[in-house]
């Protein structure tokens, strides 16, 4: 023990002369030992690393801990192309102090997404991201045969008999919000100019909680409250990923906005606590009446509030980006909008927009190409995480992922890539005419319902493996819904005249259009307002 002190002494004695000889030093060569020195550890700890046989190849930087930050999160597809030209489809770049393994191509989806529950995990990368967010006990906050079981909660909810009920209710929304908002005001207009970056992340929330959450949740909703799930959504950047909680504008705004969504949500569940009116009206009754794990344990009303907010927050991020892209295109491109149109007009037939329904929806080739083509241009998320708990072999290569170091891999980077889509850069609904739908042959079950086993494919836009997004289908219902509808009632075009889209907004880990992102509307002969 006598070692022990004596040791800690000169160690301290050590660090205060040290402190002593900095603090003595002229304010000139201060700044240079504090500017200076990180430079030169951090150039010499990428030398080390680049001798290392056992490590992907390391992406080049300058600046200490931020690393390729910049270029990554100014773009990511250029940034990821670039790295693949000097690399290959294998190297690590360091990221706000993180050090990310990227693996490119349909075998990078399989050995991310398909990784063993062990080795990588989901909710240890997201977990500090997204419970404030969500709230506690839900999705990344709770061990991942909780998350499993919360998706199966979900699923009663995401059926072929409630698609049947949901479309009509989406159709009426949409149509409500063509008389109400300052976008359109349509029955005072006969044209306009509409911001999609106003108009779609209102009527994803205002369709989405009429049809999950129903009525009684949906009169609580108006334009402010579909603000505070965009302030929501801007916690979703890079730097909440490193930093979740700075005392900044946009965090006290994203506190502030679960703070008051949570309180909404919990007003209506302990209303129906109080009352015992529990029945089968919306996924509230449902997850009121079925949310026991499989151990006993039942969710609290304060984790179905937060559920909620999860719930709706994935429609968000797909549905508001997926559905200002496809206007966005279709207003550039007036011979594809004629075709919907016609195809639109054809299956709806002598009833019209009255008789939209989910199977006529089915029957709409050419809308869910579409649909399916934004997707593969405009993938909501364009990288996927996984922190990496046991040393990972990256099969093939003499790599290995360290334990605490970071997988990621970008489907959006396949989806846009010339070497599994010809002509990537062109938005093409028709290249999906020929493709057969695939059954689901070889699935799995982690609890919530099978899918597809498989992720080696270079199209996943919603993600694969136990963590793909089980919204899929009612994905496809509301935009389906949204896109039908538009294209009935309206005829877009680009203010400017020009056949061109706004470029990506990579700000936020969601692909957005740039804001402002318009389209020119006008009414057309079949408009029903």
């Amino acid at each position: 023990m006598a070692l022990i002190a004596d040791s800690l002494l000169i160690t301290k004695a050590s660090a205060e002369y040290v402190l002593a000889l900095f603090l003595g030093l002229p304010l000139l060569q201060k700044v240079s030992v504090v500017v200076v020195l990180p430079f030169l550890y951090n150039l010499v700890w990428q030398l080390l690393y680049s001798l290392r046989k056992d490590r992907a190849p390391l992406v080049f930087h300058w600046i200490p801990w931020f690393g390729s930050a910049i270029p990554y999160g100014m773009q990511p597809y250029e940034f990821f192309q670039d790295c693949q030209a000097k690399y290959g489809d294998v190297f690590a770049f360091v990221l706000l102090g993180k050090v990310m393994t990227v693996y490119l191509g349909p075998k990078g989806h399989e050995f991310v997404l398909n990784s063993k529950l062990a080795d990588v995990s989901a909710e240890a990368a997201y977990q500090h991201l997204t419970t404030p967010i969500f709230g506690k006990g839900v999705i990344y906050d709770c061990p991942n045969h909780r998350l499993m079981d919360q998706k199966k909660f979900v699923k009663g909810s995401l059926t072929r008999d409630a698609f049947r009920t949901y479309v009509p209710q989406i159709k009426q929304e949409i149509l409500n919000y063509f008389k109400t908002s300052a976008n359109f005001e349509i029955e005072a207009h006969s044209g306009g100019v509409a911001n999609v970056m106003e108009t779609q992340p209102e009527i994803t929330i205002f369709t989405a909680s009429r049809s999950l959450l129903g009525q009684e949740m949906r009169d609580k909703f108006d334009a402010s409250f579909a603000q505070l799930y965009s302030d929501l959504d801007k916690g979703f950047t890079p730097i909440n990923f490193v930093f979740p909680n700075l005392p900044l504008p946009s965090y006290r705004k994203r506190d502030l906005a679960q703070q008051k969504i949570s309180r909404t949500y919990m007003s209506l569940i302990s209303k129906r606590r109080a009352e015992n009116d529990i029945q089968d009206r919306d996924l509230i009754d449902t997850l009121m009446q079925t949310s026991t794990y499989k151990d006993g344990v039942k969710m609290t009303d304060q984790e179905i509030a937060n559920l909620l907010i999860g719930v709706l927050m994935g429609g968000q991020h797909t549905s508001a980006s997926t559905s200002s892209w496809f206007l966005l295109h279709l207003a550039a491109n007036q011979d594809l909008q004629e075709e919907l149109y016609k195809e639109i007009v054809t299956v709806l037939g002598s009833e019209g927009l009255d008789g939209l329904s989910y199977d006529k929806l089915q029957d709409m080739l050419l809308v869910n190409n579409t649909i399916k083509e934004t997707l593969r241009m405009h993938m909501p998320l364009h990288s996927i995480f996984r922190k990496v708990m046991n040393a990972l072999q990256v099969p093939g290569t003499s790599y290995v992922v360290p334990v605490g170091h970071h997988v990621l891999v970008s489907p959006g980077f396949a989806m846009t890539n010339e070497k599994y889509f010809p002509q990537a850069a062109t938005f093409d609904p028709h290249r999906w005419d020929s493709e057969a739908s695939t059954a689901l042959a070889d699935t799995v079950d982690y609890g919530f319902g099978a899918v597809s086993k498989g992720v080696s494919s270079p199209y996943l836009p919603f993600g694969g493996g136990r963590h793909r997004c089980i919204g899929e289908q009612f994905a496809y219902v509301q935009l389906g819904t949204i896109l039908t509808t538009f294209v009935y009632n309206l005829k877009l075009s680009t203010p400017n005249g020009k056949a061109d889209v706004p470029p990506v907004d990579y700000a936020s880990m969601v692909t957005l259009p740039i804001d402002p992102a318009e389209v020119k509307w006008e009414k057309r002969q079949t408009c029903v307002l």
